[in-house]
């Protein structure tokens, strides 16, 4: 039995563990770099080296079990992908599960944000991105990786943190006092506190990885300069966590660079470090 971090099968019971990991090796849509489809491998190789008592928490979160779901591998189109991601997490959250996935591109999160919200109507969506992926479509489809956060603009409270770049043609759709991008954050001492303020009860987080700077992940298909850092993130992330109910989050756009294992690493460490934050803040 495969298990993530190598962690023991004890604690990667789909009966009574608290987590579940829903892979989505997909990579549909990609305009620029491609890779995305390996990106869950390269996390879960990545983790298996990784020590699991978190310093931070003082905790060994996968005891709060992390079961991992069968992965997705729908790909006759986008649209039948996005189905076939909304449809996965809908029995777990049933079940009442913490629902986390990894893409995979960002246009998965399209039906993630979809089962969430038919779970919770008053659904924030914070996405960490450098890209706004505010478009109606593109390439033909509402579900390519240019429009992962469209549908969520208009029908969730979307907070997006760390947008650096975007098209025109987004501009009618971006809630520009719900936008941080990353020039104004930086000459912002409270940006992360003023963030936080504009997030609901019931938070849905969407991690793109190149919301970082490149120096530190360069392994994403479309990096940008001028992205957040390690410890600021964290920093958000705990008064994320420490405010909000948390109802599930993902991480995405991981397009591994051979023989280049660090930021798959610090990948698997944001995952691992995210379930740390929900259960042990």
């Amino acid at each position: 039995m495969k298990t993530f971090a190598g962690i023991p099968e004890e604690f990667a019971q789909e009966s009574s563990a608290k987590v579940v990991l829903i892979p989505v090796p997909y990579d549909g849509t990609s305009t620029y770099g491609k890779g995305a489809d390996k990106g869950p491998e390269a996390i879960f190789d990545a983790a298996e080296n990784m020590e699991l008592y978190d310093i931070e928490t003082d905790s060994e979160a996968y005891k709060n079990g992390i079961f991992m779901a069968p992965a997705v591998s729908e790909d006759r189109s986008p649209e039948h992908m996005c189905e076939a991601v909304e449809a996965a997490f809908k029995p777990y959250l049933d079940a009442g599960k913490f629902v986390t996935m990894l893409g995979g591109e960002h246009s998965v999160s399209i039906g993630a944000i979809k089962a969430m919200q038919a779970k919770y109507a008053d659904l924030t969506v914070l996405q960490l991105d450098a890209h706004s992926d505010l478009r109606p479509e593109y390439d033909g489809s509402a579900c390519n990786h240019a429009c992962a956060l469209h549908a969520a603009s208009k029908t969730t409270n979307l907070v997006q943190v760390g947008i650096r770049s975007m098209d025109t043609v987004e501009l009618p759709f971006l809630n520009r006092d719900n936008l941080f991008t990353s020039y104004e954050i930086r000459d912002n001492a409270t940006w992360m506190m003023d963030v936080v303020n504009c997030l609901g009860e019931n938070v849905y987080i969407t991690i793109d990885l190149d919301a970082f700077d490149p120096s530190i992940m360069p392994s994403t298909g479309t990096p940008e300069p001028g992205g957040l850092l390690w410890n600021e993130t964290l920093d958000l992330m705990k008064m994320v966590f420490k405010k909000c109910n948390v109802v599930g989050f993902d991480i995405v756009e991981l397009a591994p660079i051979a023989d280049f294992s660090g930021p798959d690493f610090m990948a698997a460490k944001l995952y691992y470090k995210l379930i740390s934050y929900k259960f042990h803040l």
